[in-house]
């Protein structure tokens, strides 16, 4: 069952970012594995800065696009929020069933902390997510023949970023 749990994520590698392709016309745009990798990296140094938990924060970034290994990546042009979050809920009860019962109620509470956005800590994650697609919109800039097209990108990410740090990060990437 372990094994199965694990080929689903692995699955991550194949699922690319549906956003860059919609939005920038990327041709190989990075993987959902790709994108989670840099949030991982991210969540621990600013984490740790922070004094956070920083392996709830890990393990939150670990299973905040998990779903997507199986259902795909869809914008919010392609699904209501509530429908895609119906979809995710339902797909994640699914992979993590493949794990031993003690890990499921684990991370279930995990991904229902996240899925909530009301601790401090998913907060955070909630934050690096649009704090690693600014990033990202800004090395796609430099590959397409329009960089403005990137500011939906840096908009939708003002909107939801307001931790004084990652703020300040976000001034810097996307200035």
């Amino acid at each position: 069952m372990i094994l199965e749990f694990l080929n689903i994520a692995a699955n991550l590698k194949e699922i690319p970012r549906q956003g860059w392709i919609d939005k920038l016309s990327i041709q190989n745009p990075e993987s959902v594995a790709d994108h989670s990798y840099s949030m991982l990296v991210m969540g621990m140094i600013l984490s740790d800065l922070e004094n956070y938990n920083t392996e709830k924060i890990l393990k939150m970034i670990i299973l905040h696009d998990l779903a997507e290994s199986v259902i795909g990546d869809f914008t919010p042009e392609q699904k209501l929020k509530k429908e895609k979050m119906d979809l995710e809920n339902k797909t994640i009860h699914e992979i993590l069933s493949n794990l031993p019962e003690n890990l499921q109620v684990q991370y279930v509470k995990l991904w229902k902390e996240f899925q909530k956005n009301e601790s401090p800590e998913s907060k955070f994650v909630h934050q690096v997510d649009k704090l690693e697609m600014v990033l990202q919109a800004k090395i796609y800039s430099k590959q397409i023949d329009s960089p403005e097209r990137i500011q939906t990108f840096l908009d939708s990410a003002k909107l939801e970023i307001d931790h004084p740090n990652l703020l300040n990060l976000f001034k810097q990437i996307s200035s």
